[in-house]
């Protein structure tokens, strides 16, 4: 698939894997995180991950040469069992340290950091403590 879609998870749900071949590269690593999130087995290169924290043969399978890379993408269509647990592994890692309450709240508690011990708020949920940053003035 190439040019822009309004929506890739129609097209990420009918994929048997997630291949992320990068050999150079910079920016976010959002797209892992939202295959992770699908539940789709990863193979990418150690670049293609870069910065996030996730294990080689835990939540995906991680190779930098032609061969390996191959043999990976191979091993994930061949063997469902093996390609399944890394799958359930990584949307549960995303899912517990990366979903929106998690990152909402991280964000909370660095707004809050910010605030003159006086009016630090302890005690409100982290709902509470984001609102009044949302509110237009």
């Amino acid at each position: 698939m190439t040019g822009r879609v309004d929506d890739v998870r129609p097209y990420m749900e009918r994929a048997a894997a997630y291949v992320v071949p990068l050999r150079v590269g910079g920016g976010t690593r959002l797209k892992i995180f939202e295959a992770m999130g699908m539940e789709k087995p990863i193979v990418s290169t150690t670049i293609g991950a870069e910065g996030l924290p996730i294990s080689d043969g835990r939540e995906l399978l991680l190779a930098d040469t032609p061969e390996s890379f191959a043999t990976a993408v191979v091993k994930i269509l061949q063997n469902r069992d093996a390609a399944n647990e890394l799958a359930k592994r990584a949307a549960t890692l995303v899912r517990s340290e990366f979903g929106w309450q998690k990152v909402a709240e991280r964000f909370a508690n660095i707004c809050e950091g910010t605030l003159p011990e006086k009016q630090a708020k302890p005690g409100l949920t982290v709902w509470d403590r984001i609102q009044p940053l949302t509110e237009v003035r």
